[in-house]
């Protein structure tokens, strides 16, 4: 799919080249480690004979267990830099995990994937960049970690200004590291899931410098633009996103940006934005030094299921008719991979329009297709039959037959409807944030993926509320009583696209000890997070729900390595050589976060950033480092619950606002799952505001009381 160009704010003359493409081979300078996205390590020390001597070099710990904890490291000239929970940034000593540094922005941050790295020019000293929490673009001196003086106002650029003016309580964030191009900064905001209205979501560009302006693209056109006619009459108007909040990625030979565009708000109900919706759910390609639009690719028309772009899109090489085609791969939260020509927008392998499921919601007027890729075949469950449900114990099977037989389910993109639907894959389901890894020795595209469902019904919103209708439970999980997925495993998938789009190998990743122990083997997990690559043939990945970290041969997907993390590692990892020579493969193991309510995890975290080499001893026997047995769920859930769409909540000061405010996306079934500390529920009602549950300071400060009363440590 192509348009015409649309119009920029700001024009940005030629710029004087930096020498960005190719990191130094022991450096992981980038999120990606290359501008393309490839996070491919040309380091070959750690590899297939020896992977079974890795063990841990060092650790070091944030002191802020609790909070979500996605980050990926950078390093550059034997420097490691991240962002801990909270946002405050720290340098390290790559080799010894000593701190150097460390910078607190003071942020009511939530979640930061990663810190960006400039080198410098002439007079300017290498800074350190990132986005906020509350909406501001900071760079420091990445030697010192002081603000850089010539940026912005004493290194800061208020991005709220002029954005949330109309809108001043809504979630404004930065979560994903800008990218660069020379001397251009770019950088997109997180918003609210709903309601319609609120700040936009448009990334903007920034001189690296001096952080000046240069120009903004349009997410939803303006009146008098190509696709303004998306959104019906007056939908442009005031419309909270669709974001640019998943990474960047870059084609520093072409000039070009690719950016993978979220949903609009409402996430469930578009009775307001009647129309495909451009460029929401886009990957866009723009001109990277003026912001001009080169193409675009639209994988979700008028999305209602929350199915935006969350990952980076990953630039590869594919093989077709003998010629060898610059593509890049977007992986989404349907479990679909798309393929691209980098050039032209245009599908490699080809997709098709398919008749989906209409939406009974009134008001609505769902798209009547959906693009669905030719190659590869869909990467997670879609659909779901009676036949297929868990028979991982009598009671799993009793208890989601039951569920199953009270939901909509008509195959993919079955809309959530004003009976009870079933979705496959759910909001956390498919491929997420974590993106994908490319080999380019092998050709092969690495891609992990869950299927896990969601549930959720519309239901009319209170007199006077901003939408009309509104989802009761949008982001519950379709999970047992013990908190497994309803349908049968495979419930996590690590698999190898080759060039030809076709699939290389495929396994289950991750394991549940409890799960494995009923007879169930290579059940997978569900994940959260992404793979690397490296020389040595290897892929690393963490992202499991079981709190393990693995690596696998990369031509065959076998399971070479597993040890036990402090934690669930929902981030991606990293690998990079010290200053002296050793290689070390480094993961951020925080805790489940978003799959708290799973297998009994919600009180399973830490603060961990985990070094492993080589160890200089013997080779040890290839073993799978296995876990204690999780204590059972504190409170399942009986077939009862599940006729009210969830469970009963405790008596007592603030039980009515926690219905009125939380029901809106989580349903009350899902409280009774989890059992956090404080941290916990002020991390997971502040996820609650982000997505756009409205409540006064004080309403939410009774919010995390009562569920702390009720449901804490």
């Amino acid at each position: 799919m192509r348009t015409p160009c649309i119009a920029f704010a700001a024009m940005v003359f030629a710029l004087p080249a930096l020498s960005q493409t190719v990191p130094q081979k022991g450096d992981w300078p980038v999120y990606g480690r290359d501008p393309g996205g490839s996070r491919y390590s040309p380091l070959d020390q750690i590899n297939t004979k020896n992977v079974n001597l890795l063990q841990r070099a060092w650790i070091y710990h944030t002191g802020e267990r609790g909070r979500a904890f996605e980050v990926t490291p950078i390093v550059v000239d034997g420097v490691l830099y991240f962002a801990t929970q909270n946002q405050k940034i720290v340098a390290l000593e790559s080799e010894t995990g000593k701190e150097v540094w460390k910078f607190d922005p003071k942020s009511n941050a939530r979640e930061i994937r990663g810190v960006t790295y400039w080198p410098g020019e002439r007079q300017i000293p290498p800074r350190i960049l990132f986005g906020t929490g509350d909406g501001r673009l900071i760079a420091l001196d990445a030697r010192t970690g002081l603000p850089a003086a010539g940026f912005g106002d004493n290194g800061v650029v208020n991005l709220k200004s002029g954005i949330t003016d109309k809108f001043p309580r809504a979630a404004y964030a930065v979560t994903s590291p800008p990218a660069i191009y020379r001397n251009v900064l770019i950088v997109g905001p997180s918003t609210q899931e709903g309601p319609s209205l609120g700040p936009s979501g448009d990334p903007r560009a920034y001189d690296v410098r001096t952080g000046k302006f240069l120009w903004r693209f349009h997410t939803v056109p303006q009146p008098g633009e190509p696709g303004s006619e998306t959104w019906g009459r007056d939908g442009w108007k005031d419309r909270s996103g669709p974001s640019q909040w998943g990474p960047a990625t870059i084609d520093t030979e072409r000039g070009m940006v690719f950016l993978p565009v979220g949903n609009a708000a409402d996430s469930f109900y578009g009775a307001d934005r009647k129309g495909t919706n451009l460029y929401a759910n886009c990957v866009v390609a723009l001109d990277a030094l003026t912001g001009r639009l080169l193409w675009y690719y639209q994988v979700v028309h008028h999305d209602i299921w929350d199915y935006d772009l969350a990952a980076p899109p990953a630039l590869v090489e594919i093989k077709r008719d003998g010629k060898t085609i610059p593509a890049l791969a977007q992986i989404t939260k349907m479990g679909l991979l798309f393929i691209l020509d980098r050039i032209t927008g245009q599908p490699v392998f080809g997709v098709v329009e398919r008749p989906v499921p209409h939406s009974d919601t009134p008001g609505e007027e769902s798209w009547p297709t959906q693009p669905f890729p030719l190659k590869p075949p869909p990467l997670a469950r879609m659909s779901l039959t009676k036949d297929e449900i868990t028979k991982r114990t009598p009671e799993a099977q009793r208890f989601c037959s039951e569920w199953f037989s009270r939901l909509r389910q008509q195959g993919p993109y079955t809309p959530f409807g004003t009976t009870p639907s079933l979705v496959l894959p759910g909001t956390m389901g498919g491929g997420n944030w974590g993106g994908v890894s490319f080999d380019p020795r092998l050709g092969y595209i690495f891609v992990n993926t869950s299927s896990l469902g969601g549930t959720g019904q519309m239901v009319k919103a209170n007199e006077g509320a901003a939408m009309a209708w509104r989802n009761e439970g949008g982001y519950q999980r379709f999970i047992d009583q013990d908190g497994y997925p309803c349908q049968q495993p495979p419930w996590g998938e690590l698999t190898a696209i080759n060039r030809s789009g076709d699939i290389a190998w495929r396994v289950p990743l991750g394991s549940y000890d409890e799960v494995e122990a009923q007879g169930f083997k290579h059940a997978g997990a569900a994940n959260m997070g992404g793979s690397i690559s490296t020389a040595g043939g290897l892929v690393f990945i963490g992202a499991t729900t079981d709190s393990k970290f693995r690596a696998f041969d990369s031509r065959t997907g076998k399971e070479l390595w597993v040890t036990r993390l402090d934690a669930t590692a929902d981030a991606v990892p990293m690998t990079y050589q010290g200053r002296n020579a050793k290689q070390y493969v480094v993961i951020a193991a925080g805790g489940t976060n978003r799959f708290r309510m799973l297998a009994g995890t919600a009180d399973e975290n830490a603060d961990s950033l985990i070094a492993f080499a080589l160890s200089d001893g013997p080779a040890t026997p290839i073993r799978e480092t296995t876990q204690s047995a999780r204590p059972p769920v504190a409170n399942r859930l009986s077939e009862s619950d599940l006729k009210a769409n969830g469970a009963t909540l405790p008596e007592g000061t603030g039980k009515d606002i926690v219905t009125r405010i939380c029901t809106k996306c989580h349903g009350t079934a899902v409280f009774t799952r989890m059992r956090m500390d404080r941290t916990g529920w002020e991390d997971e009602v502040a996820s609650m505001v982000e997505r756009g549950a409205a409540g006064t300071d004080q309403e939410v400060r009774t919010v995390i009381d009562y569920l702390v009363k009720n449901f804490g440590r």
